[in-house]
């Protein structure tokens, strides 16, 4: 297990929620299950950041389905 930090695209790196997930995807949808948040459209944009390498993946994630996209 990895560790990550979890944010909306529109919020500050400073909100994200830090957890443990096997990869960028399963933090993610691990963080929607917990903040249901979304868009007017059901889905809800996340930056996912690596605690550990720094590295950054950003995710739109439909919530009722579960289905992720990278962002555009």
């Amino acid at each position: 297990m990895r560790r990550f930090s979890v944010h909306g695209v529109e919020d500050a790196p400073s909100r994200g929620r830090q957890l443990q997930a096997a990869s960028f995807e399963a933090a993610a949808l691990e963080f929607v299950d917990a903040h249901p948040v979304a868009d007017e459209d059901g889905e809800v944009a996340l930056m996912v950041e690596d605690c550990e390498t720094g590295e950054r993946q950003c995710f739109r994630v439909d919530v009722a389905s579960g289905e992720t996209e990278p962002c555009d």
